[in-house]
């Protein structure tokens, strides 16, 4: 079930170079959000019409966080928002992933990383003792490092090698040698072909986090699909509503 809501921001930060953090106070988005969710963000600005998407980071209690990357005119109005001030939120959207008690990797890049918290913490609430995270960075400018070592053994990649293995995700993860049961990933296609690829060869389970530009998040639009191996049953053509179908899929059931 879905909300919308005038939340009340409770706190808001900068957390490296073009990218923030909210900590929204809701009513009922929180407590029924889970890991890969996301929601949709309206801005004050009444020009704006369309919501923003963006992945829920991490909730606690009637608390939700969401951590963005500021790429137009709608995610810079929210990165000026302060404490105390309210945006319309609406949420908790898509399907998120099914989490299981097994061996787990996270994977993610860039803007990806902020699902992998609430993900990490969901898998170590559930008693996976066995939890690790690879993120990926452009450079040493890194955000949610410490969020991310609470719950699993963290591994980072720097394009610039600055920090960590030098290169991708994946050279991390060859890198050191990393094998899992199943993988959770988000961030850029290119990456997330790559790991399909790799989780396939492997014979390992991968559900894919899409990112895609989204307008009315509900699945209505259809202005945000992805090829799929199968017909969908709404369009009649091997296409996925990304909002509404995803963003998780599982690695076999999209191609990238």
């Amino acid at each position: 079930m879905k909300f919308k809501e005038n939340s009340k921001i409770v706190k808001a930060d900068k957390l490296a170079e073009g990218v923030y953090s909210i900590w929204f106070e809701t009513e009922n988005i929180a407590k029924e959000s889970k890991a890969g969710q996301f929601i949709s963000v309206y801005c004050n600005e009444g020009s704006r019409i369309l919501p923003r998407p963006i992945s829920i980071c991490e909730v606690e209690g009637n608390k939700l966080r969401i951590v963005y990357r500021v790429v137009g005119k709608g995610t810079e109005e929210f990165s000026r928002m302060n404490e105390g001030e309210s945006l319309d939120i609406m949420g908790p959207l898509g399907n998120g992933y099914t989490l299981k008690d097994n061996k787990a990797l996270l994977i993610a890049g860039g803007i990806g990383i902020p699902p992998m918290v609430q993900c990490a913490k969901e898998l170590k609430n559930m008693g996976v003792s066995d939890i690790t995270i690879v993120a990926g960075y452009r450079n040493n400018d890194i955000f949610l490092k410490e969020e991310l070592e609470k719950y699993g053994k963290l591994y980072i990649a720097t394009e610039d090698g600055s920090v960590g293995t030098k290169g991708n995700v994946m050279n991390a993860i060859k890198e050191n040698g990393i094998t899992a049961d199943v993988i959770y990933t988000c961030g850029p296609t290119p990456m997330l072909k790559a790991i399909k690829e790799w989780a396939l060869a492997e014979g390992i389970e991968a559900q894919l986090s899409l990112e895609e530009k989204m307008a009315c998040g509900i699945g209505a639009c259809l202005a945000c699909v992805c090829q799929s191996k199968e017909i969908d049953h709404h369009s009649q053509v091997h296409n996925k509503r990304i909002c509404k179908d995803g963003p998780v899929f599982l690695a076999q059931e999209v191609e990238l």
